[in-house]
């Protein structure tokens, strides 16, 4: 048992060591875990081409493969079943927007531009709209807070939040096509427009409370090419309405919005949640973070390109995806069983749903 685990005495198995928790670390980090999480990871963190760009085109072209069938056939169940399968490839291809907040700019020649012009336009969701965010939630100082774009008290909130907070995913497609393809092209035109879109609606956040400040320096260059491309595709969708009818584009927004669902309910269990609003320990962020590792199948297509490594990956926000499996399996090992580190490993969605929603309940009975 280390210096950090206590005793429960009210638990009928109180000889065996409590986990980790967040509570535990508020102020002092584990000094050893973080160590071990440097020195044992040595060798690890070289993004490689091999593996990003086959992953991500092959995801791009599966989903855009699904939505045409979707849209093309003439029998509900083959519709059905492309669109999921669309839905599940699209949202992996989707989720390398993540990957693009943290590698070196350097590190995958041209990957980024492809990205964009092959997944992040076409889906109205290009990289500027994370990049320069998703660090804020990343800051030691910020995580958790107000300031924090990605966070809210979801398991202190009343348990009407949690279906509202997966559901309104649903409009996140349209929201898109009218962010892109009605207020950009108002903004160019009417300034306080384009201010109101650009802190309102040009980040990927939660926090309803956030408000984006302007773009400096060199990325006002990217944004600009991004959010150009991104308004011409929205009218294009748009008016193709009046060409080829309503259907083509409405049954693409569904495949989406089933993509935006499956993504908020993975954001719903990246975290337990259960901060109030105090800056916290790199341990604590960790352990309010969730890691739903092996032998389960299941995480790697609702939390895929890594992100069942979600606490870990807090723990080394610039480690690639692909070497987030290895560096767990060295951790665990090491670390072993009743560690810090095993205090972030949990076993589902569906356990880290029910968690949140008693504590939910729990807040409105207290």
């Amino acid at each position: 048992m280390t210096m950090h685990q206590t005793i429960d005495p009210a638990r009928p198995d109180a000889l065996a060591p409590a986990r980790a928790s967040r509570v535990q670390f508020m102020a002092e980090d584990d000094k050893a875990m973080l160590r071990a999480a440097r020195d044992l990871t040595k060798g690890l963190g070289e993004a490689k081409p091999g593996i990003y760009w086959p992953d991500m085109l092959i995801s791009a072209g599966v989903g855009y493969a699904g939505i045409a069938v979707a849209i093309l056939s003439a029998s509900l169940p083959v519709q059905v079943a492309a669109g999921l399968i669309a839905a599940l490839a699209m949202y992996r291809a989707l989720m390398f927007i993540h990957e693009l907040t943290h590698i070196h700019r350097d590190a995958l020649p041209g990957f980024r531009t492809v990205w964009n012009l092959l997944v992040g336009i076409p889906l109205l969701t290009p990289s500027f709209m994370y990049e320069g965010v998703h660090t804020i939630h990343h800051k030691r100082t910020q995580y958790g807070t107000v300031e924090d774009p990605e966070y809210l008290p979801l398991a202190l909130m009343k348990p009407w939040s949690l279906p509202l907070f997966v559901l309104v995913a649903l409009l996140a497609p349209l929201a898109l096509l009218v962010r892109f393809g009605v207020l950009y092209p108002i903004g160019l035109i009417v300034p306080a427009v384009r201010r109101f879109t650009w802190e309102r609606f040009s980040a990927l956040s939660i926090n309803p409370d956030f408000r984006r400040k302007a773009p400096e320096g060199d990325f006002v260059g990217r944004v600009r090419w991004q959010e150009a491309g991104a308004s011409i595709w929205a009218m294009a969708l748009i008016a193709s309405i009046f060409v080829i009818g309503w259907q083509p584009l409405a049954t693409a927004l569904a495949v989406l919005s089933l993509t935006a669902v499956l993504n908020q309910l993975r954001t719903l269990v990246a975290h337990l949640w259960e901060n109030e609003g105090e800056a916290m320990t790199v341990t604590a962020q960790f352990l309010d973070s969730v890691n739903v590792p092996p032998p389960g199948l299941a995480a790697e297509i609702w939390a895929p390109v890594g992100l069942r490594y979600h606490a870990l990956h807090h723990l080394m926000p610039s480690m690639p995806y692909h070497d987030l499996p290895e560096a767990h399996r060295r951790l665990a090992r090491e670390l072993g069983t009743g560690s810090t580190y095993e205090g972030a490993n949990h076993p589902g969605m569906l356990v880290l749903v029910a968690r949140i929603a008693r504590s939910t309940m729990g807040k409105k009975a207290g």
